[in-house]
């Protein structure tokens, strides 16, 4: 008998656990599951702000301003070791891409010379990460004002190309649109990611599926959370002068970009083998930027015709290849404390 009124109270508690989960709020998920860092602003920004607001989203589907939400490059993310023989012969022939988000990739942002002399370098060494060194980069704000929904109403909405009808008709998106397009376009590109790269790649679309992400990839919830952060408006390229570089991190990280929407979805990934850094950083007209930057340790089964080879004349696996990270990227780093990374 007693051990009958034991299983039901295990019972009992467990269904109590869960439907507590399912009832809170995306930011009260995100205090319980990672205790031991702060929400990034960018993420913050984004969440509901009440239950109201909750509510309003469920009562009104096509209440946003926007329908799709887009960034300043495709997909929301930055593709630095994927590059196809097709996207390095149009770079070289300056041919115009046949889609216009392309145009502000890394890819076209590099292209006005492949020589010698770049505008701005997407990718560069370690060494490049020094006090008072003054580079040219763009804007590191992306611009995607895609809003975060609770779990429970994401998961009311279907995310598969099967039910792409379905998707378009809830947000009362023209199936013949460039919106409905980008709706497509997403939703395969995370479908294929799931069935190519389940364990290491993964789409996320709510907080509390990003932060389950982060815990199975690095193991422990004692993680730290970065995003780049800006101080002021930007225009799109500008000299940067560094003030201090901090590293904050050497080992596995989750990286977690923002995609083209109709509310925040994120494609998170393990970086590998990196080191993380904090640059601080001041433009040319005021800007404060503190940005992230993390350089990959192992290149060796990158795509070698990729455009950081191209970029840096360099072959795989030879010398680790940074790169900065825009302000709606998220950095999950396994951490023995957490550090103020305010500008």
């Amino acid at each position: 008998m007693n051990f009958q009124i034991l299983y039901s109270l295990i019972i009992f508690c467990l269904a109590f656990v869960t439907s507590t989960y399912a009832a809170i709020s995306p930011e009260i998920y995100w205090k319980v599951k990672l205790p031991n860092t702060q929400i990034p602003k960018v993420i913050k920004h984004f969440l509901p702000q009440s239950e109201d607001d909750i509510r309003e989203l469920k009562q009104d589907k096509t209440n946003t301003k926007e329908k799709v939400y887009y960034g300043l490059h495709q997909h929301g993310i930055l593709v630095y070791h994927v590059a196809t023989e097709d996207e390095i012969r149009d770079i070289k022939k300056e041919i115009p891409s046949k889609n216009e988000f392309q145009q502000v990739t890394e890819i076209s942002r590099a292209r006005s010379d492949l020589q010698d002399d770049f505008l701005y370098k997407p990718y560069f060494l370690e060494k490049e990460l020094a006090k008072g060194k003054v580079i040219n980069l763009p804007s590191f704000k992306n611009k995607n004002d895609a809003p975060f929904l609770t779990r429970q109403f994401v998961e009311s909405i279907p995310f598969s190309l099967k039910k792409i009808l379905e998707i378009l008709n809830h947000f009362s998106i023209d199936s013949s649109s460039k919106d409905a397009q980008t709706i497509e376009e997403t939703i395969k590109f995370c479908e294929e990611i799931e069935v190519k790269h389940k364990e290491k790649k993964s789409c996320a679309t709510s907080l509390e599926s990003m932060v389950d992400f982060s815990l199975s990839m690095l193991g422990s919830n004692n993680i730290v959370a970065i995003t780049t952060e800006v101080q002021g408006e930007t225009p799109m390229l500008q000299k940067y002068t560094i003030q201090e570089v901090q590293q904050i991190g050497d080992g596995d990280n989750m990286v977690c970009h923002k995609l083209n929407y109709a509310y925040a979805v994120h494609f998170c990934h393990v970086g590998g083998r990196t080191m993380t850094f904090a640059v601080s950083m001041i433009g040319a007209d005021g800007t404060k930027v503190k940005a992230i930057s993390v350089c990959h340790k192992d290149t060796s089964l990158w795509n070698p015709r990729g455009l950081p080879f191209v970029v840096l004349k360099l072959k795989p696996g030879t010398t680790p290849i940074c790169h900065f990270l825009q302000d709606d990227q998220i950095v999950f780093i396994p951490s023995k404390e957490t550090t103020n990374y305010a500008i």
